[in-house]
């Protein structure tokens, strides 16, 4: 991922389009409840995230929202790792 982010960032600068990428751990979500719901599952998810918990879909989706507006304009080509989990 962070490859393909740094290629596509070098072939679309002259575009000006910019190229980043997001990489969550864990996140609360519809999709991983039924695998968190298993407690020695949660428990590892837990115990390998730094902030020792499972994050909240608006903690990624603020950052989203942040690399679309102008202040990110220099932001170029990097991989957002969000380890909350």
């Amino acid at each position: 991922m962070n490859q393909l982010t740094k290629n596509l960032a070098c072939e679309w600068a002259e575009d000006n389009i910019r190229s980043n990428a997001v990489a969550p751990w864990y996140i609360k979500t519809p999709m991983v409840d039924q695998m968190l719901s298993n407690k020695t599952f949660l428990e590892g998810v837990i115990n390998r995230a730094p902030l020792r918990r499972v994050g909240d879909p608006k903690e990624v989706s603020s950052l989203v929202a942040f690399l679309c507006l102008p202040a990110s304009s220099t932001l170029l080509d990097r991989l957002f790792v969000s380890m909350v989990a």
